[in-house]
């Protein structure tokens, strides 16, 4: 063992401990598969990363995401806060416009968005089918849906699996009380949205339930000037954790789809969280050329030494 730099850190809020919290071993080098995910599981986080020299000539860093019982070949809140942690320890790009991580996906392209402190990564590419009429019973039946709550459903696929919802109202997203034990049991992770109305000014909505009111009470003043257009959960019980508090393979995908579809625009901003007593603030941008760029900002929690 070694004393390793480490951060934690909050990805998608401008505030502290209002994001999801990631951890970052800085120097992942010498450590095996076990040695990793006996780390990641006992962080008891829903992401670990190990920051490693790039394999690929063209990227900057190379990253190997964990859950506590897996490795992820993609994720985008430990995209985000690994690419943070990275510039803030001092790395240099070598390109002036973007940061390359290196995944097991592949190699994702990371911005700086102009005049914010947020960082935005490319959307890997999409793989989306129909779900079956089944499955999408079964799954309705854990949330509690009625037919009539569900506007439209996919199956999304950028590395994590999702299956996708796009619900009537953030009400009844905000409302979901599933059974994440038949969750489990389907192995299937769902991420449930709805749109706010135009006219509808959308702040932190906390008339659904009472965490969500709760937590509207007492919600950091940061929070006051972002108005959502979606409002997003993710349940993921299959990875042993109920609910993810802010996601971005999840909103990658979904914004992929729904703006593909005409059920989002070009831009839009998404909360997610609330329900946890979070705020993340996750924002969206469809470029010129068809890109997906999904953004948001980090604070870093944590700075010392890891011994692994």
């Amino acid at each position: 063992m070694k004393q390793r730099p480490f951060k934690q850190v909050d990805v998608f809020t401008p505030t502290p401990y209002y994001g999801n919290p990631l951890a970052v071993v800085m120097d992942g080098s010498g450590l095996d598969d076990d040695a990793m995910q006996r780390f990641a599981k006992w962080t008891n986080l829903s992401e670990t990363t190990f920051l490693l020299p790039p394999t690929d000539a063209t990227a900057d860093y190379r990253v190997r995401i964990f859950t506590p019982g897996g490795e992820l070949p993609f994720a985008g809140h430990p995209t985000l806060g690994s690419c943070h942690s990275w510039l803030e320890a001092g790395g240099q790009p070598h390109a002036k416009d973007f940061i390359v991580q290196e995944c097991k996906v592949g190699l994702v392209k990371i911005r700086r968005e102009p005049g914010t402190k947020r960082l935005a990564f490319a959307a890997p590419p999409l793989k989306r089918s129909a779900p079956s009429p089944v499955v999408l019973a079964q799954v309705a039946a854990a949330l509690g849906l009625k037919a009539t709550h569900i506007v439209a459903a996919q199956c999304l696929d950028n590395g994590p699996l999702w299956l996708g919802l796009l619900l009537d109202s953030p009400e009844t997203v905000l409302q979901l009380a599933p059974d994440h034990k038949a969750l489990a049991k389907l192995g299937i992770k769902v991420g449930a949205a709805a749109r706010y109305p135009h006219e509808e000014s959308a702040p932190l909505i906390g008339r659904a339930n009472r965490e969500a009111r709760a937590f509207a009470a007492s919600a950091p003043a940061a929070t006051s000037d972002f108005t959502p257009d979606l409002e997003v959960r993710a349940f993921v019980s299959p990875m042993g954790i109920d609910e993810d508090p802010v996601t971005g393979s999840l909103n990658a995908s979904l914004a992929q789809w729904l703006i593909a579809e005409g059920h989002a625009p070009e831009r839009y901003t998404a909360s997610q969280g609330v329900c946890l007593g979070r705020a993340g603030q996750v924002h969206i941008e469809r470029d010129a050329a068809g890109q997906v760029w999904v953004g948001g900002e980090s604070v870093s929690c944590v700075d010392g030494n890891v011994r692994l």
